[in-house]
């Protein structure tokens, strides 16, 4: 399964609009799930930069997000952007990408930008949310986290940490990350 879903992120071959698109899944599914992300995503298709902000919101709401209002003001913002980050996925390495887009996209972090990078293909990007921190914690690889939002320093470090077990596994850190989502979890979504 897992094998399979990093073939079809690699593979996605995704248009600019497929890409935005998978940029607001990201956005989506910050403190909600990823199921439900899915769910909205498959309802709005590609409709994401059509919607004015308010209509945005309401079919957040209707569709039942948690935090409608906020989630559409993100989504809102970062289509203004749509150009920019188009163009920047073309010139710019994965970690420059990433910090680019923790800096200038409302409501992305360092997790959901790995995820919306390994989401259109890019493997070499941790994407670190509770699930993988009680794990690494687990196995004693990490202290416990006492607080689950990480700050950029923390989050770096402790993507070494998955570096050095992705390596010695042998398999990138996308493929990691779906194990261990996958062992957490029981689902390999996306």
């Amino acid at each position: 399964m897992v094998k399979d879903r990093i073939t079809q992120f690699r593979n996605a071959g995704i248009s600019n609009q497929e890409i935005f698109s998978e940029l607001c899944f990201c956005i989506l599914t910050a403190n909600y799930s990823a199921e439900g992300g899915i769910r909205i995503q498959n309802a709005l298709g590609n409709k994401f930069h059509k919607l004015t902000e308010k209509k945005l919101a309401q079919q957040l709401k209707k569709l039942g997000h948690r935090f409608p209002n906020m989630r559409a003001r993100f989504i809102f913002h970062a289509g203004k952007q749509k150009g920019e980050l188009e163009g920047r996925l073309r010139a710019c390495d994965p970690k420059q990408m990433r910090e680019w887009l923790a800096e200038n996209v409302y409501g992305i972090g360092y997790k959901e930008a790995g995820h919306f990078l390994r989401n259109i293909g890019i493997t070499n990007l941790a994407i670190i949310d509770f699930h993988i921190l009680d794990i690494l914690a687990r196995n004693k690889l990490i202290k416990q986290q006492k607080n689950k939002t990480l700050s950029k320093k923390k989050y770096l470090e402790i993507e070494r940490v998955l570096e050095d077990l992705a390596k010695k596994a042998k398999i990138t850190l996308a493929e990691l990350d779906l194990y261990l989502w996958y062992m957490e979890t029981g689902k390999v979504l996306k």
